[in-house]
């Protein structure tokens, strides 16, 4: 389960603090975008761990599939139609077009092994039944707490958004400011 520790330092905790959005009016803008940036980089890296659960949960309900029809061929065999399944499904949710990359992709990889930590499922065969169904209950249930703080990530986002907003429509920021700072920034090339 994702935990929130009020007063921790990880950006969960700072992302969902009530204080992170409290008086934002008194914030200069530069404070508000950079909150919602750091807010959009959580929401992605929460995008992400739900990606890898949703990879996992395919995985292990398409071997309880092929044990109660009695199918041969190993789960294995079929990764790449059961993984693209998913990728090809109607959209759910509240999905929004990311252009950051995971920040933690590495820690979220080790966080899924540890949850079901001998659940092999790079051979979900020799899984009994019961180790089968125990995973895939942990996977579902960490899925709906990634999924649950996803969306109160994505409410503090919605929340900085109306605020930059407001200032552009009520004329204490202009796009012309926002253009200036980033032509000023120092360009990176690759």
């Amino acid at each position: 389960m994702i935990e929130v520790r009020p007063g921790g330092r990880r950006r969960i905790d700072r992302v969902l603090s009530p204080d992170y959005i409290a008086d934002l009016d008194r914030l200069e803008l530069a404070e508000v975008r950079a909150r919602r940036d750091d807010a959009a980089q959580e929401e992605t890296d929460l995008s992400y761990l739900r990606r890898l659960l949703h990879g996992r949960i395919d995985i292990v309900r398409a071997e309880v599939r092929r044990r109660a029809e009695g199918g041969s061929e190993p789960v294995v065999d079929q990764l790449a139609r059961i993984l693209a399944d998913n990728a090809v499904a109607p959209a759910t949710g509240s999905g929004r077009h990311q252009t950051l990359e995971p920040s933690r992709a590495e820690a979220h990889r080790r966080h899924i092994e540890a949850l079901v930590s001998d659940a092999d499922l790079s051979d979900v065969a020799t899984l009994t039944d019961d180790r089968l169904d125990l995973a895939l209950r942990t996977y579902v249930s960490e899925e709906e707490s990634v999924s649950a703080r996803r969306r109160e990530v994505q409410a503090v986002m919605d929340h900085l958004n109306a605020e930059i907003g407001s200032r552009y429509r009520a004329g204490s920021a202009s796009v012309d400011d926002l253009l200036a700072a980033e032509r000023a920034k120092p360009h990176n090339p690759t």
